[in-house]
């Protein structure tokens, strides 16, 4: 059944379903405080207490209030009484040949999503979910088959960190510091189920909880959002955010972009340009990143790349050819090796960097959405499987 997206989603302080405590995680800084104080913290003392809970859960990871040994016993009794610590649930982890990690997460209400972990020679990149499924039906992807069911929540957004953190063993030990070990889990890029911008409230919560320096600490040039080019939100997301910021652009004209990205038939090409021209200032970011996924035939001639060099012209920026990971019934095929690069080198050429995504994961189906769908596949058919002892009916 699809849960229509209303405003009582976002209600924060979050009660879980039953009515019972809140969940802490997805609680900003001043919500937490205010929950706080709600709760019976006396208000003289609610700064204090809002940094020390906030230490125990972003930047020790503890899942237990009872572990948050500097605190009077009575006071983790109330925390016990009133809030909890929940983060989504992984349902399925498979790790790639690479060591590309993905998972199929359970959230509340029993929807899933997916994220993943990309490790690199100089980084560990986290790329999560902002919705459960899509709305905009972009052609190439897998996700946009997928029916939004509705928003996440903060908790469900910034909680997938923390489940990346657990499973990859990366919260310090007891009397270990910040920054005594290289970060495992180093970057943060919003580009896995969902329009991130479609989710903007939500989104900024969880990205200012994983920026603060005394939990996870984020630097902001260490998150990417990535949109489609939801034109309105982009301003807001330079000054209220203030992250990087890569843009799903993989055409050159509005009759392909109108039919790769239909979004584009709201906002087209030259609109989307007159609002990342200023992104740069107002977020005081290096360079915005344009996402350019290489289809056969379809967007990756040498005019294409020409005409990609002209339109972003006098914008900071570098250009990411995605080879096309291929899906069961995709409508495309992935450009030749030898047509990606004669395209990289033209963009090269006009001084722009022009790097080639490698492929990852793709013996683990990690494009984006493929898990999820695979996963419902397996279930249904096993929904009609008849059960041990009983005869299927004719």
């Amino acid at each position: 059944m699809t849960v229509p997206i209303t405003p009582d989603v976002l209600t924060v302080p979050r009660r879980l379903p039953d009515g019972g405590r809140t969940n802490i995680v997805g609680l900003t800084r001043d919500q937490l405080q205010a929950a706080l104080i709600a709760a019976g913290t006396p208000e003289v003392q609610a700064r204090m207490r809002t940094g020390q809970v906030w230490h125990w859960v972003y930047f020790r990871g503890a899942r237990d209030f009872a572990a948050m040994t500097n605190l009077a016993k009575p006071f983790r009794a109330l925390l016990a009484e009133h809030f909890t610590i929940e983060i989504p649930e992984i349902v399925k982890r498979e790790v790639s040949a690479d060591g590309t990690r993905k998972y199929l997460v359970r959230i509340a209400g029993g929807h899933e999503v997916e994220t993943v972990y990309i490790p690199e020679e100089d980084r560990g990149t986290l790329c999560i979910s902002s919705q459960v499924g899509c709305t905009l039906t972009c052609s190439f992807c897998h996700t946009g088959t997928q029916k939004l069911v509705r928003n996440l929540t903060a908790g469900e957004i910034v909680g997938q960190i923390l489940l990346a953190r657990d499973d990859l063993g990366e919260w310090p030990v007891p009397g270990e510091g910040m920054g005594e070990r290289p970060r495992l889990l180093s970057n943060v890029v919003l580009m896995g189920m969902g329009e991130p911008l479609y989710n903007f409230d939500a989104v900024r919560d969880a990205m200012k909880i994983a920026m603060d320096g005394d939990g996870i600490a984020l630097s902001r040039r260490r998150i990417t959002l990535s949109t489609s080019g939801v034109v309105p939100e982009i301003a807001r997301c330079a000054t209220e955010i203030g992250c990087l910021l890569a843009v799903s652009f993989h055409a050159t004209t509005d009759a392909i972009r109108d039919r790769l990205v239909p979004i584009n038939r709201k906002w087209n090409i030259a609109t989307l340009l007159g609002a990342l021209r200023d992104y740069p200032r107002l977020s005081n970011s290096e360079r915005i990143t344009f996402e350019y996924v290489m289809l056969k035939g379809v967007n990756d001639s040498d005019e294409d790349a020409r005409r990609l060099v002209r339109l972003i012209a006098g914008i900071p920026a570098k250009i990411n050819l995605i080879p096309f990971n291929e899906w069961p019934g995709a409508p495309y095929e992935r450009s030749d090796w030898a047509r990606i690069e004669a395209f990289a080198d033209i963009v090269f050429k006009a001084g722009y960097a022009s790097p080639i995504r490698t492929p990852r994961g793709e013996d683990i189906m990690a494009a984006c959405g493929q898990l999820k769908s695979a996963t419902e596949k397996v279930r249904a058919a096993d929904l009609r499987r008849p059960s041990p002892g009983l005869t299927a009916q004719p």
